[in-house]
């Protein structure tokens, strides 16, 4: 396999002015995309969408620029959540999408990420295509073959709808007190109306940004004050989004956390009971051991994949299950969605407690979770070294003892 040069496991991400995240690189990145990726679909044209941050109006820009010298068409979204330009990369029958945005890093990091036609991360064949067209020479098509842009003003109206539609009809939030944390990111004019639509009593915090506080002591990386707002307004549950609204972590009423695990369990479980869970569960790596254990009680099967949903979603497509995410909030529904949506999993949540007649403090209390300490180490060849035969040794020797009641795991991030 050849070794991509820009694209890591969720697209190409810096910082700001640093080696790729510049308004030139980006203009080089949208032509090549064009070139590769327009063809995909007879329609020619790309969806473009950012998170909040300042530097996404620079890097929108630039692609529309390169995207057009590429003969390609765009269509400019705004900002909008990443799980919202997939859907709209599929509805509105583009060839692909674009995504602006560093996710639950700080502001002066940005990314750009790639959807397919179907709204589906790229292969790698299709990363490594784009990546030979940016080491050629920049050359732009003819007058009369440039591509056009166009805005979508009613993009987010769009989505709220189909979030919507995934929560039963019969049902509604009434009677729920929530708390919503946007994380001054990405679905700040959605999630909050998404909630009260479906007859919640919502309070919205972190949801007026500024283009430089996004995830700034908010959202799903910092829920604190999420924690003590649900204890202030004596709310039933708190949401946490991040930046661009792909993770969802959840605070139950006495301000504890609820982590990617806890949820997956409370949604896996419910939906076996209804036997409409289609296969098993996918988590990573890094996924708690409860949950493991858990799943297997109830006869449920449950594969490990790498960490980054990009491999969960591998994992479930390749075994034909539709459930799966990681601790840290990524939840996949391939239901619902074709990536990780923190609204609609929110919404799953929601609609179990609802139909279980439960807190969710009790849904979570099902799987209680092993303890577990994660030890960050600074080396250099970090690869090589966890794959040293006395690393490997030591590490068989540690899980012998631990038997079936906990594991090691030793990575290289």
């Amino acid at each position: 396999m050849i070794e991509k040069k820009y694209f890591g496991t969720d697209g190409i991400r810096g910082e700001v002015g640093g080696a790729v995240m510049t308004a030139e690189f980006a203009l080089k990145l949208g032509r090549a995309a064009g070139k590769v990726l327009g063809k995909l679909s007879p329609s020619n044209t790309i969806v473009i969408g950012k998170d909040t941050r300042i530097s996404g109006y620079m890097l929108e820009a630039a692609l529309e620029a390169g995207l057009s010298s590429a003969g390609t068409n765009c269509l400019l979204l705004g900002p909008m959540p990443t799980p919202a330009i997939a859907w709209m990369t599929s509805s509105m029958h583009a060839s692909a999408g674009i995504v602006i945005s560093a996710s639950h890093n700080p502001y002066y990091d940005n990314g750009i990420k790639f959807f397919d036609h179907n709204g589906e991360k790229l292969s790698d064949a299709l990363e490594l295509e784009i990546e030979e067209e940016l080491s050629k020479a920049f050359t732009t098509v003819a007058s009369d073959k440039l591509g056009k842009a166009k805005r979508i003003d009613d993009a987010a109206g769009r989505y709220i709808e189909f979030c919507k539609g995934v929560f039963p009809r019969q049902e509604s939030l009434a009677g729920l007190k929530i708390v919503v944390d946007c994380a001054n990111g990405a679905t700040y004019h959605i999630a909050p109306e998404v909630f009260l639509e479906l007859g919640g009593d919502v309070t919205v915090i972190a949801n007026h940004p500024n283009g430089l506080n996004i995830n700034e002591d908010c959202g799903s990386t910092e829920p604190q004050i999420l924690q003590e707002k649900v204890l202030e307004t004596g709310a039933d549950l708190g949401i946490a989004l991040d930046g661009d609204g792909d993770r969802l972590l959840m605070v139950d009423h006495y301000g504890e956390l609820i982590d990617g695990d806890q949820l997956i369990f409370i949604v896996a479980q419910y939906l076996h009971k209804q036997r409409k869970l289609k296969g098993g569960v996918v988590g990573t790596l890094m996924t708690n051991q409860a949950m493991a254990v858990g799943l297997n009680e109830l006869g449920i099967p449950f594969k490990r994949a790498n960490v980054g949903d990009r491999y969960v979603h591998q994992l479930l497509k390749r075994n034909g299950w539709h459930l799966g995410g990681e601790s840290s909030g990524h939840i996949l529904n391939l239901d619902l969605a074709t990536t990780g949506d923190g609204i609609i999993s929110a919404l799953m949540v929601l609609m179990v407690m609802k139909n279980e007649s439960k807190k969710l403090r009790e849904l979570a209390s099902e799987i209680p979770l092993y303890p577990q300490k994660l030890i960050n180490i600074n080396i250099e060849d970090a690869k090589a070294v966890a794959k040293h035969a006395d690393v490997v040794k030591q590490a068989k020797i540690i899980d012998g003892k631990l038997g079936d009641k906990g594991r090691t795991l030793i990575r290289a991030s």
